[in-house]
């Protein structure tokens, strides 16, 4: 029969059959496999394409088993990547990054108000006398006077998300004074009563940055607390405000309020949506024979002659026994399927045991435990001559 090179098809999906370690490798691994199985003495009822067909098996189940656990150590890094960008990636050693860190902080950023993917409106709604209740959806008003929810230049146009409220007021607040000194009498009464001008009162200070921040913290807290005659709550898409606005009551009350991103369509564009999400879809391709070194070989092998011997075992199988003349001869067609199924557990089984202890994870173990043996060590080693040695 013709070489593996000279044949059409020589295996079911052709992963390999153009690699030339491969159609090599092929040619010797019938021959081993029929001497295993005892073809010098008995008939091997196995075709060379068979043969092919389990070394072609056995090289795909090599590569899927080290392609889990390639993305078990490094699933974090790819999350979000593109799908089409990581092909030969289990070749690769992928560089750290906090992707996934910054994905999981997002909410909190979101409702810590400082980052996250809210879509931040800012609007007012008309006040009446004698009214409580106003209609978020239908009311609140954009600096032109449209309604955010039929503005067509909004992106919110006609949906109705979740919405949180993020700051509600009635006036103009006059930050400058308070900045300034936040202490000074003066500046407090000219504030309340929004004196465009500074007073002969206010010192500028030259003050490090984390003051500033300090300051600006008990200014918002400052008009949360003293400037505010009013208090609200969200009823539904209602905000019921209290007391009831009267007559000398300001027209407008002023909203920032944010809307609840929809998770598969953030208000920036975020294709890392559309990326790596799941082990289904990491764009692994099959592990090259050619890259496979003697030990990923020789377990190519052993699997190989394991699933040779369940096939030969299901051929021989169809015939319990073969008679002959004044007897008839029993097939050991069942114990090789037992067999080769046993040993192909047992192969899959040595090698994910190995492939555990060499996840980035357990490396990282080993190394620390290492680091940490190597400085008990050191302990009891005397110093030279009475000398220290200084490092750092």
């Amino acid at each position: 029969m013709a070489s593996f090179e000279n044949t059409t098809n020589p295996t079911p999906f052709g992963f390999f059959d153009n690699e030339a370690d491969f159609q090599t490798e092929a040619d010797n691994i019938v021959t081993f496999i029929k001497r295993k199985l005892g073809d010098d003495i008995l008939s091997v009822e196995l075709t060379k394409k068979q043969i092919w067909g389990t070394f072609e098996e056995a090289s795909l189940e090599y590569g899927s088993i080290l392609n889990q656990y390639q993305a078990k150590s490094q699933m974090v890094q790819f999350l979000g990547m593109p799908t089409g960008s990581l092909s030969g990636s289990a070749q690769r050693l992928p560089r750290e990054n906090l992707e996934y860190l910054n994905r999981a902080a997002e909410p909190y950023a979101m409702e810590a108000g400082i980052g996250g993917s809210y879509d931040m409106i800012s609007g007012s709604i008309q006040l009446e006398k004698g009214r409580q209740d106003y209609d978020i959806y239908t009311e609140l008003k954009n600096g032109v006077g449209d309604v955010i929810f039929n503005s067509g230049s909004n992106t919110l146009a006609g949906r109705k998300t979740k919405l949180k409220i993020s700051e509600v007021f009635h006036f103009n607040p006059q930050a400058a004074y308070r900045f300034f000194d936040t202490t000074s009498a003066v500046n407090y009464l000219n504030n309340e009563f929004s004196f465009e001008s500074f007073t002969p009162e206010t010192i500028f200070y030259v003050l490090p940055v984390f003051e500033d921040v300090l300051r600006a913290g008990q200014l918002d807290l400052s008009n949360r607390v003293r400037r505010s005659n009013y208090s609200y709550k969200l009823m539904g898409t209602s905000l019921r405000v209290y007391p009831t606005p009267s007559q000398a009551d300001p027209s407008k009350l002023w909203l920032r309020v944010m809307y609840h991103p929809d998770p598969l369509n953030p208000a920036y564009q975020d294709d890392t949506i559309h990326g790596v999400s799941n082990l289904s879809n990491i764009p692994f391709g099959n592990l090259m024979y050619n890259r496979v070194n003697s030990i990923g070989r020789q377990w190519i092998r052993q699997y190989t002659l394991s699933l040779s011997k369940e096939l030969l075992g299901l051929v021989r199988s169809k015939f319990g026994s073969i008679p002959i003349p004044g007897s008839e001869l029993t097939l050991n067609g069942t114990d090789l399927v037992s067999q080769g199924r046993e040993d192909q557990t047992n192969l899959k089984t040595e090698l994910k045991e190995m492939l555990e202890t060499l996840t980035y994870d357990k490396l990282i173990e080993v190394a620390a435990a290492r680091s940490e043996s190597i400085q008990k060590q050191l302990k009891f080693i005397p110093m030279p001559n009475g000398k220290a040695i200084f490092m750092g």
